[in-house]
């Protein structure tokens, strides 16, 4: 009879233990939960900063392009490619975090 009880208190024990990582394996999941929410919060600000400077520029670079230099409109040219190129190179690009396996 006392191996029987010895046995109901090991199987006591290992569920209580069990049960403790289960609760730290769904605490840390929240946790990670909470982390993406606020990264893609932060992109999106970031992205809608990316596309308020892209306008901004654009507005620079047509304010710019009234202007007369005496050069043909080749720095008004100059400038609209420069805007363009760095639209392109700020636009975000999603890479996944882990390769696919």
């Amino acid at each position: 009879m006392q191996r029987v009880t010895d046995i109901m208190a090991e199987i006591s024990a290992a569920s209580q233990e069990q049960s403790a990582g289960i609760e730290q394996v769904n605490q840390t999941i929240t946790q990670m939960d909470e982390t993406t929410q606020q990264n893609a919060a932060l992109v999106e600000e970031a992205s809608a900063a990316a596309r308020s400077m892209e306008e901004q520029a654009q507005a620079l670079a047509d304010a710019m392009s009234t202007f007369q230099l005496g050069d043909g409109g080749q720095v008004a040219r100059l400038v609209q490619e420069r805007v363009t190129r760095i639209a392109a190179s700020a636009a975000p690009r999603s890479t996944p975090a882990h390769p696919p396996y």
